[in-house]
């Protein structure tokens, strides 16, 4: 189940990738399929041994084209093992809501993204989790759990004060709404309340089967209660100037679509 939308984040084979906290790697995954080299990077030792199997799984079945390669690996967030530019193309999906210094994440992000490159950050979308904070403390009150809840422009505001000038941005995961809700109301740790596991067995048959009923009604309901918020977003090129260093830019990264502000 992928968040972000790569009919609006294109990926050219042989990009450079960073999956930053990439988790049990969806879009890292996805990235390697496409022909990217991945870097997919956690601190989780435990999902990264996983995604790090799933890399050599999909290698041996061919399902990379060639020349695309894949790496999994444990890192900080704050403190990228990583030279300056060294990516085409920085994903960071539900992850920054988990993280006290978000701004020294987006800063390590754009440190290590080229100029022209490009990244797409994910978050739990406003109204959907305050829900879910209502009905559960057990929901974030946990170790390595939410720590915030982004209203869309002060997550659009921190992109554009990193220096990036977001692009685009849209609501994904409708359905996937009611579920958490269910699950906040009922326990989150209680799978097997009724409700909770009904809705779950539609969650899966949508995601294998992906009907067209579904699609249609997910998108139709994504603007009103998509589950996650997702920003596109690239970083300028710096101009020259008549010295011949370069400066940074200081139009452009305030601009943005007016989806990206709503």
């Amino acid at each position: 189940m992928l968040t972000v939308d790569f009919s609006r984040f294109p990926l050219a084979p042989g990009d450079r990738v960073l999956d930053l906290g990439c988790g049990a790697g969806r879009h890292a995954f996805e990235c390697y399929r496409r022909g990217a080299q991945v870097v997919a990077l956690d601190q989780n030792p435990e999902e990264i041994r996983e995604v790090a199997k799933w890399f050599a799984a999909m290698k041996e079945a061919g399902e990379a084209p060639a020349g695309a390669t894949a790496t999994a690996m444990e890192g900080d967030a704050l403190a990228l093992p990583f030279p300056d530019e060294s990516f085409d193309v920085v994903i960071i999906s539900e992850v920054m809501e988990h993280i006290p210094d978000d701004k020294g994440v987006l800063a390590e992000m754009v440190r290590v993204l080229r100029p022209g490159g490009r990244i797409a950050v994910t978050v739990p979308r406003y109204g959907p989790e305050k829900v879910c904070w209502a009905l559960s403390d057990a929901y974030h009150e946990v170790e390595g759990g939410h720590i915030r809840i982004y209203k869309a422009d002060e997550l659009v505001g921190k992109i554009k004060e990193a220096g990036l000038r977001p692009y685009g941005s849209h609501h994904a995961h409708a359905l996937h709404s009611p579920y958490w809700w269910l699950k906040c109301a009922f326990g989150v740790d209680n799978d097997k309340a009724l409700p909770v596991r009904a809705y779950h067995k539609l969650l899966v048959w949508d995601i294998m089967k992906k009907p067209l009923a579904t699609r249609v009604a997910e998108q139709a309901l994504n603007p009103v209660m998509g589950k996650s918020f997702v920003v596109y977003a690239t970083k300028p090129h710096l101009p020259a100037v008549s010295d011949g260093t370069r400066t940074t830019e200081t139009t452009g990264a305030a601009e943005t679509t007016g989806a990206a502000a709503k």
